[in-house]
């Protein structure tokens, strides 16, 4: 190809760029809901990822915003917690908590730089009396960026072990049967998340973290068909299972 023609290409290329970003989103008919076009989707982007990294890209971005608003149910079910943590009402914090990862790498010091697992067991420790559901998110965040192999944008060269995704899946349902187990010395629950008996019922906390899980799991079983990679699973009840460890 000359080199009008590659320059031709090129220009083609970046108006393709400018006009493939369109600022609304189509309506996700069962809410009501716009659901916004995410910003990266031109073609200058598609030149360097596959059909997988763009299904990794949704996942992630996905799972976070399923985990932000979980956070803010979590408080509103638990609002003492917020207070603990000393930055500010629940909205602030999660402001801070999924706007400045950059800056916080989620080690923070209300939780003793714990992450991971670590953040999670703390949650669920009945002697800490710090705020539980920062430490319960931060712990699942950082997991799941972890288990994406420390990114959140996906490109060609990028890999993703589906083994430590599986895991993670795994480890979220761990987390979910502690979190509605988990009580104190006067045998109340932790942190409150779906109704109590006598309550009006209400499963939506379950609901939004089985989606975390079935996202995750998809993207897993996705990878692993793609590369040929088997996954080795769980094989005890999740109700004695320990938090599973990253390769």
């Amino acid at each position: 190809m000359s080199c009008i023609g590659c320059s031709g290409l090129m220009l083609l290329l970046l108006l393709v760029a400018c006009t493939t970003s369109p600022h609304s989103g189509y309506v996700d008919s069962p809410n009501g809901r716009p659901v916004p076009v995410r910003q990266d989707r031109n073609a200058l982007h598609q030149l360097v990822k596959t059909d997988l990294d763009r299904l990794a890209d949704i996942e992630y971005a996905e799972n976070v915003s399923t985990l932000r608003l979980l956070m803010l149910k979590l408080y509103k079910r638990n609002p003492a917690e917020a207070q603990k943590s000393g930055l500010g009402g629940p909205e602030q914090i999660a402001t801070y908590v999924f706007e400045q990862a950059h800056v916080h790498g989620w080690q923070l010091e209300a939780l003793g730089h714990a992450q991971d697992t670590a953040a999670i067991k703390l949650a669920l420790n009945p002697q800490f009396g710090g705020d539980r559901v920062l430490a319960l998110v931060v712990g699942i965040q950082s997991m799941l960026y972890r288990a994406h192999g420390s990114k959140s944008s996906f490109f060609l060269l990028d890999s993703i072990d589906p083994q430590n995704l599986y895991n993670a899946a795994r480890n979220i349902e761990i987390a979910m049967w502690k979190l509605a187990n988990a009580k104190n010395a006067q045998g109340e629950l932790l942190l409150l998340t779906n109704s109590l008996t006598g309550e009006v019922q209400n499963l939506s906390f379950e609901r939004e973290f089985s989606k975390l899980v079935a996202r995750t799991d998809l993207l897993a079983l996705t990878l692993a068909e793609k590369s040929q990679r088997l996954i080795s699973r769980l094989t005890q009840s999740i109700t004695t299972a320990p938090f599973l460890p990253f390769r």
